[in-house]
């Protein structure tokens, strides 16, 4: 006993001695979301750019038109209106360069490619023109381009920003709506989205702070992956209205996937997927075939984790071997309002902490939180309202409770032994988004 305590002391004074990321820290939407990606005004200096079926002109020096290909080279805000027939617009201006395309009643199709193409720029911004309807179509097929297919109507191999108050719609039935290489963020404006692939995606991360997100797709309405650092491919929700109807995924996050508000309808075969999930807000409700919310082990930074703190969160799932919640880790519940109506209301493989807020499963209020199996890993009797149950293991016993070795170096995942994932390190945070 004496051995087991000096051991549990040890690791938390070097628990405590390692650097760590805090909620807080980049978590919040002043961190997330620059001032130029919240606003929708435009630079006093606006270049001209008028669409005239196949071919286009600009009052700018710095705009080329070549048949159907306009090509913007150089910052600066550009006012896009007019129609264009086969054919797109491409961004590839220096790599320090900001552009601002505003969409002034704009209709823009493309048999084979990108409507709208960021080649290179530091940061392009697409601005919806207020009182505006504009339509971004491709045909059916993607073509080829040096680095691969450019298989999106709106792709950006920079980071890419989309507000306003004005409408677009997509239409992508060969590929994706929106793909961004780096981050993808949305402050404004009502989106109609149809698309065969993932409606909007991004690798490094996808931020959402406000608009309305009309999504179907065959795939994932909202996905963020980087099949190069797992660390990466996060999504934020700070507000808005998103409704989706997808074929597999309607929220999927390699790493964390974090709601601070919005109101959120989604239809999928899961609802919310990621690592590490995290609701602190927002309305959530949820249909789905498979589960509803799952935490698998897909990011190599993070435990697989559900975390609620707060909102409401309805889920109703399908028939068969489904579950509402299910974590292949950790499940803690501190406040909010969880409403689940399922066969299997939640499934976990770690710890349940069950310390506020209200579960109601099936109709009924509850206040521990039973597992699928009754009595598999981390279930036997579910975690009880003010305390913990779990993993018998995570305090004695489980040689990789005290010292393990996770990616988080010796120690492994230090919060084994207490239960909730935060509770050491203040849980994860979002990657470290450029600011300007």
């Amino acid at each position: 006993m004496k051995r087991f305590v000096t051991i549990l002391i040890l690791c938390l004074i070097l628990t405590l001695a390692l650097p760590v990321v805090t909620a807080g820290a980049a978590t919040g939407s002043s961190e997330l979301f620059t001032a130029r990606d919240l606003s929708a005004s435009y630079d006093e200096e606006v270049f001209s750019i008028t669409l005239s079926g196949s071919t286009a002109s600009s009052d700018s020096d710095r705009v080329t038109v070549s048949g159907s290909t306009v090509t913007v080279s150089g910052p600066g805000t550009y006012l896009v209106s007019g129609t264009l027939d086969n054919g797109g617009i491409v961004v590839n201006a220096d790599k320090q360069d900001k552009v601002q395309l505003v969409l002034n009643g704009v209709r823009i199709s493309s048999d084979t490619g990108a409507a709208i193409f960021v080649s290179q720029a530091d940061k392009v911004f697409v601005t919806l023109a207020e009182g505006t309807d504009n339509t971004l179509t491709n045909g059916g097929r993607f073509a080829q381009d040096a680095d691969g297919k450019i298989d999106a109507v709106i792709y950006a191999k920079d980071d890419l920003t989309l507000n306003g108050s004005g409408s677009l719609t997509i239409s992508s039935p060969a590929g994706h709506g929106i793909a961004g290489k780096d981050d993808v963020t949305i402050t404004g404006g009502s989106y109609a989205i149809n698309a065969a692939e993932s409606a909007i995606t991004a690798n490094d991360s996808l931020a959402v702070a406000g608009g309305s997100l009309q999504i179907t797709t065959n795939k994932d309405g909202l996905h963020s992956e980087n099949s190069d650092d797992d660390t990466l491919g996060s999504i934020y929700i700070a507000g808005g209205s998103i409704a989706i109807r997808a074929g597999d995924d309607a929220v999927h996050a390699e790493s964390l996937l974090q709601i601070d508000g919005g109101n959120l309808e989604l239809t999928g075969a899961e609802g919310l997927e990621a690592t590490y999930i995290r609701i602190n807000d927002g309305q959530i409700n949820i249909s789905a075939t498979d589960d509803g919310v799952n935490a698998g082990h897909k990011s190599t930074a993070y435990t697989p984790t559900v975390e609620i703190n707060g909102g409401t969160l309805t889920v109703t799932m399908g028939p068969g071997d489904t579950d509402g919640i299910d974590s292949n880790g950790n499940l803690i519940i501190t406040g909010g309002t969880v409403n689940v109506t399922a066969n299997s209301a939640f499934d976990y493989d770690g710890t349940a902490s069950f310390t506020g807020g209200t579960v109601i499963i099936n109709g009924q209020q509850v206040d521990t939180l039973p597992n699928q199996m009754m009595g598999g890993r981390g279930g036997m009797m579910g975690g009880g309202r003010g305390g913990m149950m779990g993993d018998p293991g995570a305090m004695t016993g489980d040689p990789g409770a005290m010292m393990g070795g996770g990616r988080g170096g010796m120690m492994g995942d230090p919060n084994a032994m207490m239960g909730d994932p935060g509770a050491m390190t203040g849980g994860p945070g979002m990657h470290e988004r450029k600011s300007w």
